[in-house]
């Protein structure tokens, strides 16, 4: 949604420029609140002319698990008053943009049907780096159905080794 973009960027660029070098603290409270705020109850709580500015506050912050600094608190208080919560989301995806650009790096989702052990990750991050070429910030995420391998993704490239994938591809080639 480009109206959705437009309101968010302006709140994520001015946290970024806050940043200095705190940036990966600012994204852990800024991805948690992005979860918390994209619950459709919480969203209509919030646009109850009944609710109040503290309680729809109050609610948030009830939710979180960590406790805000006061940086974090002045945001949410911020987005809370102008009616942005529902940009949060959006928020948080173009302060990563921000960061990774900043830093020279890039998001990448490895989906696995297994869980990866953290030397596994090591070694997967480290081929994935090789082969996009550039610095990734690499997360997990289950996939039970590709049944083996993993699928990467990494902005707009995918790179699937996945035993689904490749059961497609026999397939398509079988029934050509």
């Amino acid at each position: 949604m480009a109206e959705l973009a437009t309101i968010a960027r302006p709140y994520a660029e001015a946290l970024f420029k806050t940043a200095s070098s705190d940036g990966s603290a600012i994204l852990a409270w800024l991805d948690e609140m992005a979860v918390v705020t994209a619950d459709a109850r919480l969203l209509a709580f919030a646009a109850s002319p009944k609710a109040s500015v503290q309680q729809v506050y109050d609610l948030v912050c009830g939710v979180l698990k960590t406790p805000l600094d006061a940086r974090a608190q002045n945001f949410l208080r911020t987005v809370i008053d102008n009616r942005r919560l529902s940009a949060l989301p959006e928020v948080a995806a173009q302060f990563r943009a921000l960061t990774n650009a900043k830093s020279g790096s890039s998001d990448a989702l490895v989906y696995s049907a297994f869980p990866i052990g953290e030397q596994q990750l090591a070694e997967v991050s480290s081929v994935l780096e090789k082969r996009f070429a550039r610095k990734l910030n690499v997360s997990v995420a289950l996939q039970p159905e590709l049944i083996g391998g993993i699928r990467v993704v990494v902005g707009d490239e995918v790179l699937d080794t996945s035993v689904k994938a490749r059961l497609e591809q026999m397939k398509v080639a079988l029934t050509a």
